[in-house]
């Protein structure tokens, strides 16, 4: 709860190309807002009214200045009861009223005004959508980016590590979602910027000045907010961007580079990483082939690395399906891929280790016979480790690789490499671990090693016996040893007078 007060009370300031790449997004927008029938004509702010709001603290003894006023209105007509030719002024006289920004902090301030501008707002979306508009007019469209921008970008409130200055607050994963109270205008002027993208009227040789480079990484920066709702709306609008405006898909790839760099390697925390990722499965589905040099980087730097954080639980599921994706328009990125993932297993945290199995399953599942033996050594040497985990899930995911049918026949092509390494393993579970899930999993893949050579299987079951008895008479001797240097020590004792050496 103390989080969430102290969340509302500071804001800080905001941190922060190819044809066939723009694939439709698979999610959906919002649908769009059914306002009721308005009884009343819809208002209008008259900005000459409109008071300055004092900044400055006022000095010891100083009567404090009174709130600003709310904005003095006039009434504006509805879009219908204006001729035709008429509407495109009304809508830029309209696109001026819903540029005043109120504070929500206060519920009760400027109720009214409040609520008309929510009215234009909503009329606005509703006509853009009818498609009675026509194509806007240059003027429009430049007032209309800026309405938008003069909503949305603005400073995100802190979340709850900065505020307690703790760099390890409470997981992210078990936090409340912080709502925005600014929502009821937001959510419908990032309804009418996505209306205005996605329109057939909307020409990209005169959008494209306003929605311009400085423009897309100021909605880039809106990916931290903590509000979900906003962030969806926010992964709709740039892919739409992204599919629409050609020219700026590079400048996109890029600037979202940057964010998972400073997320991988400074920071750790973001709220909008799923969402990046989820826009970014869509752009990599419509990647040409042969794979530009720039996306395999790409892949390398900044994908793989995103295995690294601790929160990767957050946004894992997106990061996978980009991971495959890569590996199924390019079968020569598995090794590549695979030798990532091992760079960055986890050592001690079992969770993480559950989700790279299940990654891996799906990486190894669009994998060639020549991938997979440049790695198989390295990567069977770690699946081993996984399966005497004496966590039993970690366990048991390893030995789930073994129901999967193209897994088990890449197995089967190189037996007599990979059933050596992983024989130790089996024969470890299958002696003394503690879950009875685990052992009959291991008994099995045991059995399956069994039918599939049994000659192979033999002689590995001889290796290991042979090994465990060298280990057995190492012990023994390492323990007579022991044994004998007590026994010095007591005879030194007993007689210190007289050095005794024990050959």
């Amino acid at each position: 709860m103390l989080h969430k007060i102290i969340k509302r009370g500071g804001r800080k300031p905001s941190s922060k190309s190819e044809a066939n790449e723009g694939a439709v997004f698979s999610s959906g927008y919002a649908a769009p807002f059914h306002n009721p029938r308005q009884a009343s004509s819809v208002v209008s702010v008259n900005h000459a009214s409109r008071a300055a709001s004092a900044s400055a603290v006022p000095a010891a003894g100083a009567v404090a200045p009174a709130p600003a006023a709310a904005p003095a209105i006039e009434a504006l007509p509805l879009f219908r009861d204006v001729p035709a030719g008429e509407r495109q002024a009304l809508f830029l006289r309209k696109l001026q009223i819903c540029s005043v920004v109120f504070d929500f902090s206060d519920t009760l301030r400027s109720a009214r005004e409040k609520e008309a501008k929510r009215q234009t707002l909503q009329e606005l979306v509703d006509f853009v959508q009818s498609g009675s508009s026509g194509r806007l007019s240059e003027p429009v469209q430049e007032e209309l980016v800026r309405m938008v921008a003069t909503n949305i970008f603005r400073a995100l409130p802190p979340a709850a590590h900065e505020n307690t200055g703790s760099p390890e607050s409470a997981d992210p994963e078990e936090e409340d979602p912080y709502l925005d109270p600014t929502w009821p205008h937001l959510q419908i002027v990032y309804e009418l910027l996505l209306r205005y993208v996605i329109s057939s009227d909307t020409d990209t040789k005169v959008a494209k000045r306003y929605i311009d480079h400085s423009f897309v990484l100021r909605l880039l920066d809106l990916f931290d907010s903590e509000d979900p709702r906003e962030r969806e709306y926010l992964k709709t609008i740039l892919h739409r961007i992204y599919g629409k405006f050609m020219v700026h898909r590079p400048f996109i790839r890029k600037a979202i580079n940057n964010i998972f760099y400073r997320f991988i390697f400074e920071t750790e925390r973001h709220s909008g990483i799923g969402e990046l990722l989820e826009i970014l499965g869509s752009i990599i589905n419509g990647f040409a082939l042969p794979m530009k040099e720039e996306h395999k980087l790409f892949l390398v730097r900044a994908l793989i690395p995103l295995h690294k954080p601790k929160c990767i639980a957050m946004y894992h599921q997106q990061l996978a399906y980009c991971i495959t994706q890569f590996v199924e328009k390019d079968y020569k990125l598995a090794d590549t891929v695979i030798r990532g993932l091992l760079k960055y297993w986890p050592v001690t945290n079992c969770g993480k280790e559950v989700l790279f199995l299940g990654e891996l399953e799906e990486v190894l599942e669009a994998t060639q016979p020549a991938e997979f033996q440049r790695c198989m050594v390295p990567l069977f040497k770690q699946i081993g480790r996984c399966l005497n985990s004496s966590h039993f899930q970690v366990a048991e995911r390893a030995l789930f690789l073994w129901n999967n049918d193209h897994i088990v026949s890449l197995i089967a092509q190189n037996r007599n490499v990979i059933f050596p390494i992983i024989f130790e393993a089996l024969e470890r579970n299958m002696q003394g671990h503690w879950n009875q899930a685990v052992h009959g999993l291991t008994a099995n893949v045991r059995k399956m090693f069994l039918d599939m050579d049994n000659d192979l299987f033999e002689e590995c079951q001889r290796q290991f016996i042979e090994k465990e008895s060298n280990a057995k008479a190492l012990e023994e001797q390492r323990e007579l040893t022991w044994k004998r240097l007590e026994e010095m020590v007591e005879i030194n004792a007993a007689a210190p007078d007289e050095m005794v050496l024990v050959s």
